[in-house]
């Protein structure tokens, strides 16, 4: 009769073949996630390892804030490691793949912390226009609803405000900076960044782009911002 394996002899074949943490590091893209869809945790901390600064440059490059990037990047991953069944090498290399997710992801970051400081300012003037009517409520619209009205209007701005305000919201500029980057002066950067505060608190109240190009041309004195 044999004698008696251990408890702790008792490891599984496919556990014995599992590369060690330092093998990982040489294997392709693709094994990586082979492994990490076997189990093996390690695996995809050698992606992490390996893609982490090249997700964080691209968040940071579209949202040009190194606390949101961050945030963002550790988001990334962990949807990444949820949909990397959805991964296919035949339609491409696992690096592209990653990247689609980072730009997307920051763009959609991007659209909301426009969204949000956009708001702040309506709702900042709602408030300012209420305390001088003596009331002390401020509206507020729906932040769905606001975001998707926000963004279709920004598109229909002219140049000249729609770049401004793209500048300061999401390219982080300030108004001195906007000026040097577009040979501007300061008192033209600020009257396209207010004009089209304006335009786009308009839409955002009314809905309607049909009434704010209507506004928008018979408005006097604003011929060169058109």
């Amino acid at each position: 009769m044999g004698k008696p394996i251990p408890a702790s002899g008792l490891v599984s074949h496919e556990a014995q073949e599992r590369p060690l943490y330092a093998q990982l590091q040489s294997l392709t893209d693709e094994r990586l996630v082979l492994e990490t869809q076997a189990g093996n945790a390690d695996a995809f901390a050698v992606i992490f390892k390996r893609y982490h600064r090249l997700a964080h440059v691209t968040a940071l490059s579209i949202l040009r804030d190194a606390a949101e990037a961050e945030d963002l990047t550790q988001t990334v991953f962990l949807e990444v490691y949820r949909h990397l069944a959805q991964f296919d090498p035949g339609r491409g290399k696992f690096r592209i793949w990653l990247l689609q997710f980072a730009y997307c992801r920051s763009m959609h970051r991007r659209n909301y912390l426009f969204v949000r400081q956009f708001l702040n300012h309506v709702e900042l003037g709602e408030v300012t226009k209420k305390e001088e009517e003596g009331c002390c409520s401020s509206p507020r619209l729906h932040p769905q609803e606001s975001g998707r009205l926000a963004v279709e209007v920004l598109a229909a701005l002219p140049e000249p405000q729609r770049r401004t305000m793209e500048m300061y919201f999401f390219e982080g500029f300030s108004f001195h900076e906007i000026a040097q980057r577009r040979n501007e002066t300061f008192a033209n950067v600020r009257h396209h960044f207010y004009r089209g505060l304006e335009r786009l608190r308009r839409y955002m109240q009314s809905g309607s782009p049909t009434e704010i190009a209507r506004t928008t041309r018979v408005q006097a004195g604003d011929t060169g911002a058109l």
